[in-house]
């Protein structure tokens, strides 16, 4: 089973948990009403920071229930805010990747009738980012197969004002899912696909052999071979981890609950295009903090976690 968080479509979800009823967000609201705007604000500012849960709770003195169910509230009102105002987006250059992570955990200390649930297990999060303005327009986590990629995929193609020229690595699930959501040659599509050498004798788990040249694939349209580059989502890929402890590797700080996992996720992906200020696009904009956000035109200032956390009180309304 299929666990979906694109910010376009909230299906083939768990049961049990996945979207916030409006009695389940009032009774949520009414604890997070005995914190302050402060307290809450310093909650969601030491995880945005890449602080666990624990760390959070004793940097804040807050219960670790308290910190969960304000990362639920926050993280579904992210959800809800981007995936109503991340429309008509001006990209013209989308790379797209995928990043593991897991949950409970791996798939091979995983119990057989669990894995492939979504409960425990190997979690893939896609993200598609646009080359100029940096924004994230888009994120699934799931599986890493060709029904995820289609989910993926159809919720990116939709959102976009014009043709793209997208590029993705040599995944081969994108394949069907491009064309599916694109449709034939509606998108200048190319694939880059990595070569690797061999890996030195003893060479650890997590330290990936060279990179020693990449081939780039064709598939649809009139790709521009000077952008087809999957550098940017890479680079998105290390500040997912450096952000979120939840995607550090080595640690015992991984998700326990893939509810959690989502709302993390959601609420990284907020404080990413909305309220951390682009170096790069701070220096073209002569100096100015800018947000990706603002360089998409679809926010007029940098946001504060205030403001993040203030979205729960809209939702609530």
């Amino acid at each position: 089973m299929l666990v979906n968080t694109s910010i376009g479509v909230v299906g083939n979800v768990l049961e049990r948990t996945r979207v916030l009823t409006i009695p389940v967000r009032l009774s949520i609201l009414s604890n997070m009403n005995r914190l302050s705007l402060e307290r809450r604000t310093r909650v969601i500012a030491a995880l945005v920071e890449g602080n666990s849960v624990r760390a959070t709770c004793r940097m804040t003195g807050t219960a670790k229930g308290t910190v969960l169910r304000l990362l639920a509230e926050v993280g579904q009102a992210c959800l809800d805010y981007q995936r109503g105002v991340m429309v008509n987006l001006p990209c013209r250059r989308v790379q797209c990747d995928e990043i593991w992570s897991f949950v409970g955990s791996k798939d091979r200390n995983t119990k057989p009738e669990l894995r492939g649930t979504g409960e425990r297990g190997d979690v893939w999060t896609w993200t598609a980012i646009c080359a100029d303005t940096k924004l994230v327009p888009v994120w699934h986590v799931g599986t890493r197969d060709a029904s995820a990629a289609s989910m993926f995929m159809d919720d990116l193609a939709p959102r976009l004002a014009s043709r793209v020229q997208l590029t993705t690595d040599g995944h081969r699930a994108y394949l069907s899912a491009v064309e599916g959501a694109f449709g034939w040659n509606g998108a200048d599509y190319a694939m880059l696909v990595k070569i690797y050498g061999p890996a030195p004798e003893g060479q650890r788990r997590y330290s990936p052999p060279q990179i020693i040249g990449t081939e780039t694939h064709w598939v649809m349209g009139t790709p521009d071979p000077d952008h087809v580059n999957t550098s940017f989502a890479e680079r998105q890929n290390l500040t997912m981890r450096m952000q979120m402890r939840r995607f550090t590797r080595l640690t015992n700080a991984f998700s326990k609950k893939l509810e959690n996992h989502m709302h993390a996720i959601s609420l990284h992906f907020m404080w990413y295009n909305f309220a951390r200020s682009h170096q790069t696009l701070t220096r073209a904009n002569g100096g100015i903090h800018t947000t990706p956000a603002m360089a998409a035109g679809i926010a007029d200032r940098v946001w504060k976690i205030e403001d993040i956390v203030a979205l729960t009180d809209r939702n609530s309304n």
